[in-house]
């Protein structure tokens, strides 16, 4: 299996063939694109039928050697069975069970369709980043034993990554993490989970400025190739490969938990603002996983809503991008959206690259055919099996008020996001998939509005907020970023 850039051109790709080791310590490429596997791989029927009787871990091992094709067999198993365990994801509700890892709940079966909600929030910090991050935390401590290296993470949070990532790698040998978030933009959970850790090295950064700012800054850093090695930096964002290729893992759980037969269909829903979380259910359904729709649930920052209904991608300035009640998806620049566009163009890495070189220059790019505009490849959208939809505060704040009244469980803000608009693209005879995104309890301030309570909150967080807290506040200053790195790495 071999890996390439989505501004790579053929003739560079042929000269430096990645596999999966070359590319899981690092982020963007060297010519700034994200990578994708030079062709898909498939899966059979009869793959299908055999998964269905598998654990998550064994599973994930399955779709995993699919892409780590160097690295030993032996080896990966080792890492899927220590990554995906009970005991890592025990936060299960009290009436699931936390051996499947990603238990199903089915909470609508009438005439329009059904509804089903798929718990990803088992993990150590509540939320869905934490089925890739985990596995990632292994992956980089066996590579850099393996090579007897280190890494320095840098890396970007709307809220939930920064504690997943924090959490995956607090302790493992030879990895440092300097994470930035948006400062005061967080939920006061979200914050207290990642300000309070102690551990030596962790280093969290809040910048003055909104999500766009931080993931800017990762960016500038990361092209800057010459610091970049000097320090060994690595990413743990979305656009991390090995992170998005192990959350393609759920969405072939929650297909085989919902199916019996593979001539039945699926659709998710996926409350989505940096394009990471779908963009896995994209390779799913590209390997052939019996996908139907993949809608996309914005909150107020719609700017992949207006793509999937218009074609026309509209990157916010900062002062436009809202500060929400589902803040994890306050974002304005979907950075994983090139690997779709790479595939919306035919794979022309020429055309992605001068796409969004006018994102860079002009804010965004227009591919609905319209006189004057960019391209007219969004009549091929549907293809993908792509919609979306938005919804407001007001819209979450009913949404969770409906799903505790009905269904008797709270959900988070991000979550109810998806339930919302999953209901607006529900079809009968296939089954709508809600990918939750965390636990309520971490978004407290939203649930005590709508339901009049506090969540819920799991044993030993329980008075998180009170935890001393470590932390600098910086600027939005790449030269003052790259100055705090090289003090604390000391390289």
């Amino acid at each position: 299996m071999h890996y390439v850039s989505t501004r790579a051109t053929s003739a560079s790709a042929a000269r430096n063939p990645q596999q999966f080791s070359d590319i899981l310590l690092g982020g963007l490429a060297p010519d700034g694109g994200l990578y994708l596997p030079a062709e898909y791989p498939q899966v059979t029927g009869a793959e299908l039928d055999a998964w269905r009787k598998l654990s998550y871990a064994e599973l994930a091992y399955e779709i995993l050697r699919k892409f780590a094709t160097d690295i030993p067999d032996a080896d990966l198993k080792t890492l899927t069975a220590r990554t995906y365990t009970p005991e890592v994801y025990r936060n299960a509700r009290a009436d699931e069970s936390s051996a499947d890892i990603t238990p199903l709940r089915v909470l609508e079966d009438g005439v329009q369709g059904k509804l089903v909600l798929q718990a990803l929030s088992n993990g150590p910090t509540l939320a869905f980043k934490d089925m890739a991050m985990q596995l990632l935390g292994n992956l980089f401590e066996y590579a850099l034993a393996r090579n007897d290296d280190e890494l320095n993470i840098f890396g970007a949070t709307s809220g939930d990554t920064g504690s997943a990532a924090e959490y995956a790698m607090r302790g493992k040998r030879g990895v440092r993490v300097f994470m930035l978030s948006p400062h005061k933009k967080m939920s006061a959970f979200q914050t207290a989970q990642m300000f309070s850790l102690q551990d030596p090295n962790i280093f969290n950064i809040a910048v003055e400025g909104v999500f766009d700012d931080c993931q800017d800054l990762v960016k500038a850093v990361s092209n800057d190739l010459e610091f970049k090695a000097r320090q060994k930096i690595g990413t743990v964002n979305s656009i991390n490969w090995a992170r998005v290729v192990a959350q393609v893992v759920y969405y072939f759980r929650g297909y085989l938990a919902a199916t019996t037969s593979n001539d039945q269909k699926v659709s998710f829903t996926v409350p989505s603002g940096n394009f990471g979380n779908i963009c896995a259910g994209h390779i799913a359904r590209m390997m052939g996983l019996p996908i139907d729709k993949l809608v996309a649930a914005t909150n107020e920052n719609d700017v992949l809503d207006e793509f999937f209904r218009t074609g026309v991608y509209r990157v916010r300035k900062p002062a436009e991008t809202f500060h929400t009640s589902s803040p994890s998806m306050d974002i304005s620049k979907a950075s994983n959206f090139e690997r779709f566009v790479y595939e919306l163009v035919g794979r022309d890495a020429e055309r992605t690259h001068a796409l969004f070189r006018k994102v860079d220059t002009h804010g965004g790019f227009d591919l609905s055919g319209a006189p004057g505009s960019d391209g007219d490849e969004f009549k091929d959208v549907a293809k993908f099996g792509f919609l979306s939809g938005r919804s407001t505060h007001l819209d979450r704040l009913a949404t969770i008020r409906d799903v505790a009244d009905d269904f008797g469980i709270t959900i988070d803000t991000h979550t109810a996001d998806g339930i919302k608009v999953a209901r607006e693209h529900m079809q009968p005879g296939v089954p709508m998939i809600v990918l939750e995104t965390a636990l309520a309890a971490k978004f407290n301030e939203t649930i005590l509005e709508a339901l009049g309570q506090d969540a819920e909150r799991p044993a030993g967080f329980e008075d998180i907020e009170s935890l001393p807290q470590r932390f600098v506040v910086m600027p939005a200053d790449v030269v003052r970023m790259k100055a705090y790195i090289a003090e604390h790495t000391g390289l």
